[in-house]
């Protein structure tokens, strides 16, 4: 199994879906990489040379910001805007959808399971 950035790569897999699972790399920065590598996509991460697996680990450390500097660069983005206390950092600390979604039904996945509210008896 390969490791690059800290994460275990499936070796299995092809090379341009196993760097998928280094958080911060999506399909299209793995082609990219891959192709800044010289290396064909479609290849095996279990075919790899060391040398290869060298180039690769070279290029995401020097390009790329992913893994544990990517989280943490996110957190203090969120954080900053919580502190300021604007309008998007209300709806973080509120747990509300930020981007201007609607709440009045939908938006589950941010409120939570929905929560019964006590309202009038009927008579």
């Amino acid at each position: 199994m390969a490791r690059i950035s800290g994460v275990n790569i499936p070796s299995g897999k092809r090379i341009e879906i196993a760097l998928t699972y280094i958080y911060g790399i999506g399909i299209t920065r793995a082609k990219k990489i891959c192709e800044e590598a010289k290396l064909d996509a479609s290849k095996r991460v279990n075919s790899l040379t060391e040398d290869e697996l060298t180039i690769i680990r070279d290029l995401i450390d020097k390009n790329y910001v992913v893994e544990g500097d990517l989280r943490r660069e996110n957190a203090v983005s969120l954080k900053r805007l919580v502190d300021l206390g604007c309008y998007r950092g209300l709806r973080h600390r509120k747990g509300l959808p930020v981007r201007g979604q609607r709440t009045h039904t939908n938006a589950r996945t941010r409120k939570g399971k929905a929560r019964p509210v006590a309202g009038k008896k009927k008579a």
